[in-house]
Protein backbone atom coordinates (compact mmCIF):
# COMPACT_ATOMS: atom_id res chain seq x y z
CA UNK A 1 0.00 0.00 0.00
CA UNK A 2 1.86 3.24 -1.02
CA UNK A 3 2.23 5.48 1.50
CA UNK A 4 2.45 8.92 -0.57
CA UNK A 5 0.06 9.62 -3.58
CA UNK A 6 1.95 8.84 -6.89
CA UNK A 7 0.51 8.03 -10.89
CA UNK A 8 2.45 6.47 -13.29
CA UNK A 9 4.23 9.64 -14.11
CA UNK A 10 5.02 10.16 -10.86
CA UNK A 11 6.56 6.84 -10.45
CA UNK A 12 8.53 7.49 -13.48
CA UNK A 13 9.98 10.60 -12.67
CA UNK A 14 10.74 9.30 -9.07
CA UNK A 15 13.09 6.26 -11.06
CA UNK A 16 14.23 8.87 -13.04
CA UNK A 17 16.01 11.01 -9.69
CA UNK A 18 16.91 7.06 -8.23
CA UNK A 19 19.23 6.53 -11.17
CA UNK A 20 20.38 10.11 -11.84
CA UNK A 21 21.29 10.29 -8.19
CA UNK A 22 22.43 6.82 -7.18
CA UNK A 23 23.08 4.97 -10.11
CA UNK A 24 26.80 3.97 -9.31
CA UNK A 25 25.22 3.38 -5.77
CA UNK A 26 23.26 0.30 -7.09
CA UNK A 27 20.23 -0.55 -6.20
CA UNK A 28 20.51 -0.14 -2.36
CA UNK A 29 21.90 3.22 -3.03
CA UNK A 30 19.43 4.19 -5.32
CA UNK A 31 16.63 2.54 -2.46
CA UNK A 32 18.22 4.98 -0.09
CA UNK A 33 17.69 8.09 -2.40
CA UNK A 34 14.13 7.00 -2.69
CA UNK A 35 13.52 7.09 0.70
CA UNK A 36 15.01 10.49 0.95
CA UNK A 37 12.26 11.71 -1.67
CA UNK A 38 9.28 9.53 0.04
CA UNK A 39 10.29 11.21 3.65
CA UNK A 40 10.44 14.73 1.86
CA UNK A 41 6.88 14.22 0.70
CA UNK A 42 5.61 13.17 3.78
CA UNK A 43 6.90 15.08 6.40
CA UNK A 44 5.77 19.31 6.33
CA UNK A 45 8.90 20.55 8.55
CA UNK A 46 11.92 22.70 8.35
CA UNK A 47 12.88 22.64 4.23
CA UNK A 48 10.00 21.06 3.30
CA UNK A 49 6.77 22.80 3.96
CA UNK A 50 4.37 22.12 1.48
CA UNK A 51 6.41 19.63 -0.64
CA UNK A 52 3.02 17.38 -0.95
CA UNK A 53 3.75 15.42 -4.05
CA UNK A 54 6.71 13.64 -5.95
CA UNK A 55 6.74 16.41 -9.27
CA UNK A 56 7.45 19.07 -6.38
CA UNK A 57 9.80 17.04 -4.58
CA UNK A 58 12.14 16.34 -7.24
CA UNK A 59 12.20 20.04 -9.15
CA UNK A 60 12.61 21.91 -4.65
CA UNK A 61 13.91 24.87 -5.59
CA UNK A 62 16.07 25.66 -3.61
CA UNK A 63 16.67 22.76 -2.17
CA UNK A 64 16.22 20.20 -4.82
CA UNK A 65 18.64 17.78 -6.07
CA UNK A 66 21.70 18.62 -8.77
CA UNK A 67 20.90 16.26 -10.89
CA UNK A 68 17.66 17.70 -11.92
CA UNK A 69 20.22 20.03 -14.07
CA UNK A 70 22.25 17.20 -16.08
CA UNK A 71 20.80 15.64 -19.12
CA UNK A 72 20.95 12.16 -17.89
CA UNK A 73 18.22 12.76 -15.58
CA UNK A 74 16.20 13.12 -18.32
CA UNK A 75 16.35 9.96 -20.25
CA UNK A 76 13.42 7.72 -20.21
CA UNK A 77 12.93 5.59 -16.79
CA UNK A 78 13.83 2.25 -17.28
CA UNK A 79 11.44 -0.50 -15.56
CA UNK A 80 14.52 -1.97 -12.92
CA UNK A 81 14.52 1.98 -11.36
CA UNK A 82 10.34 1.89 -11.92
CA UNK A 83 10.51 -1.39 -9.65
CA UNK A 84 12.63 0.44 -7.17
CA UNK A 85 10.77 3.68 -7.17
CA UNK A 86 7.66 1.43 -6.91
CA UNK A 87 8.79 0.07 -3.41
CA UNK A 88 10.27 2.89 -1.59
CA UNK A 89 6.32 4.80 -2.43
CA UNK A 90 4.92 1.58 -1.18
CA UNK A 91 6.49 2.41 2.36
CA UNK A 92 10.11 0.37 2.20
CA UNK A 93 12.81 1.73 4.08
CA UNK A 94 16.17 1.00 4.74
CA UNK A 95 18.82 2.45 7.08
CA UNK A 96 20.26 4.87 7.00
CA UNK A 97 17.86 6.73 5.15
CA UNK A 98 14.54 5.60 6.44
CA UNK A 99 14.23 8.77 8.33
CA UNK A 100 16.76 11.25 6.38
CA UNK A 101 15.78 14.57 4.37
CA UNK A 102 19.31 14.88 3.27
CA UNK A 103 21.87 13.22 1.74
CA UNK A 104 25.21 14.43 -0.44
CA UNK A 105 28.26 12.85 -1.69
CA UNK A 106 31.39 14.73 -0.14
CA UNK A 107 34.81 14.07 -1.16
CA UNK A 108 36.37 12.16 1.91
CA UNK A 109 34.39 11.39 5.32
CA UNK A 110 30.79 11.83 6.05
CA UNK A 111 30.51 15.19 8.49
CA UNK A 112 28.82 14.60 12.06
CA UNK A 113 26.26 17.21 10.75
CA UNK A 114 25.19 18.59 7.58
CA UNK A 115 22.49 21.69 7.57
CA UNK A 116 22.45 20.99 11.52
CA UNK A 117 20.79 17.39 11.15
CA UNK A 118 22.76 14.60 12.16
CA UNK A 119 24.58 11.66 10.07
CA UNK A 120 22.84 8.58 10.49
CA UNK A 121 25.41 6.93 8.47
CA UNK A 122 26.92 6.17 5.12
CA UNK A 123 26.28 4.08 2.20
CA UNK A 124 28.96 3.79 -0.37
CA UNK A 125 29.50 7.60 -1.47
CA UNK A 126 26.39 9.23 0.04
CA UNK A 127 26.08 10.34 3.76
CA UNK A 128 22.40 10.50 5.11
CA UNK A 129 21.15 13.08 7.74
CA UNK A 130 18.02 12.84 9.66
CA UNK A 131 16.44 15.79 11.38
CA UNK A 132 15.48 15.16 15.40
CA UNK A 133 12.03 14.22 16.53
CA UNK A 134 11.37 17.50 17.63
CA UNK A 135 12.35 18.88 14.36
CA UNK A 136 10.26 16.87 12.40
CA UNK A 137 8.33 14.33 14.68
CA UNK A 138 6.71 12.90 10.90
CA UNK A 139 9.91 11.31 9.01
CA UNK A 140 9.37 9.04 12.65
Amino acid sequence: MAVIKANSEDVKLLARLLRAEAEGDGEQGMLLVGNVGVNRVLVDCLDFRDIRDINRMVFQNPGGFESTQKGYFYQRARQSEIRLARRVINGERIWPASNALWFFRPVGECPDTWYNQQNTGRFKAHCFFSPTGEDCPEVY
